[in-house]
């Protein structure tokens, strides 16, 4: 986006931001130059100048930021976090309807990892807006020639879809952790997309939306990345060590998403048992066995 046009890039800690100005590289992203057109910053009221405002932030830290950000009154604000807020247990549409009042809301996702975006490498997004008419807009304005977005108004499906494939790429890190197999993945794959269909369904969400990039696409890529921190996650608790020190969106969003899933009366036994992995209460072994040892029934139920 940054080649198109300028783009301001803001983060909390001012020393970071200034040495990301001066050598043009940000430590998550070695081996990457920023562009001409980014420009660093630490000066939120700079960002005042921008009618759209990509907020790329953890899902836990989001509903937090709002009220910083509410002066600004942009025109659209546009979510590229994935998961389920705990203490409110909304989404980033919900969060941002809310905290931006002024603001129209925007959600991107899809299966992407920050290095490739960077590297300038092939990627496919769903852009989620209730208003079409910006959704097309925001969709003109944030593509490029290696970064393609499709939009929808769907933004119930892309938000469950981005949230909960990563509670499944927990459990398919665990699973391969702990020696089950390539078969056992696939089983949580896909009794995992299950679950997330019948919940984002319950939701209001479209199942065409979750058979696209925001939904099987980012599961496909998660489940079956070390890059992914959720799969690594899980990867860890599976080998029985300790997890690596980074933020993973799907730990928060397995206990809020067992909330919203009770409250839509939706059984979620992968999530549950993800859930049950993360908090300790639960080993590898007896998640799996919590699984195995089910009512035997139909693969797809009305």
């Amino acid at each position: 986006m940054a080649a198109r046009g300028e783009v301001l890039l803001w983060g909390r800690d001012a020393d970071t931001m200034a040495t990301a100005a001066g050598t043009r590289t940000l430590p998550r992203l070695p081996g990457v130059s920023l562009p001409e057109g980014l420009h660093p910053t630490a000066d939120l009221t700079a960002l005042a100048v921008c009618e759209t405002l990509l907020l790329a932030v953890p899902m836990q830290s989001l509903g937090g930021l709002l009220p910083d950000l509410a002066p600004l009154a942009p025109r659209h604000a546009v979510a590229a976090c994935k998961g389920i807020d705990l203490a409110t247990r909304r989404g980033p549409i919900a969060l941002i309807r809310q905290g931006l009042p002024a603001s129209v809301p925007a959600i991107l996702s899809g299966p992407s990892f920050a290095a490739d975006i960077a590297r300038g490498l092939p990627t496919a997004l769903s852009l989620g807006c209730a208003d079409d008419a910006v959704g097309a807009a925001l969709q003109r304005a944030l593509s490029t020639p290696v970064l393609r977005l499709y939009r929808t108004t769907d933004t119930t499906g892309v938000e469950i879809g981005g949230a909960l494939k990563n509670v499944i790429a927990i459990a398919c890190g665990a699973a391969i952790g702990a020696g089950l197999g390539e078969s056992a993945r696939a089983a949580l794959m896909t009794r995992g997309m299950a679950e997330i269909m019948r919940l984002a369904q319950a939701m209001g969400a479209r199942a065409e939306t979750l058979m696209g990039l925001s939904g099987l696409g980012d599961l496909a890529l998660t489940c079956a990345s070390p890059a992914s921190r959720n799969f690594s996650l899980g990867l860890a608790l599976g080998r029985g060590e300790t997890p690596p020190q980074a933020t993973v969106e799907g730990a928060a969003t397995a206990r809020a998403a067992l909330d919203v899933a009770r409250d839509h009366g939706v059984d979620m036994p992968v999530s549950a048992a993800t859930a049950g992995l993360v908090a300790g209460a639960l080993t590898v072994k007896d998640a799996m066995r919590s699984l195995l040892t089910r009512d035997l029934t139909t693969e797809w139920s009305p």
